[in-house]
């Protein structure tokens, strides 16, 4: 079952099964390299964002944006 990325506690680790919201959204997420099939694990919540490392990087992404990656 696909659950959000805001889901995660902090150190857990999960592959990106959908990437959601409107086209531009998308493409933006995807240029962050949140693909399908994309390992991601959340580094620290700090007020409500995430820190997360994906593709041997770290993105802070906000908790509205996580919501539309699920893993």
């Amino acid at each position: 079952m696909a659950l959000p990325l805001t889901m995660l506690k902090t150190g857990e680790s999960s592959l990106i099964t959908r990437v959601g919201g409107k086209e531009e959204t998308r493409k933006f997420l995807e240029n962050l390299g949140f693909v399908v099939g994309t390992p991601v694990t959340v580094v620290s919540e700090i007020n409500g964002n995430l820190i997360v490392h994906i593709m041997e990087s770290r993105v802070a992404i906000s908790r509205e944006m996580a919501a539309k990656i699920y893993v």
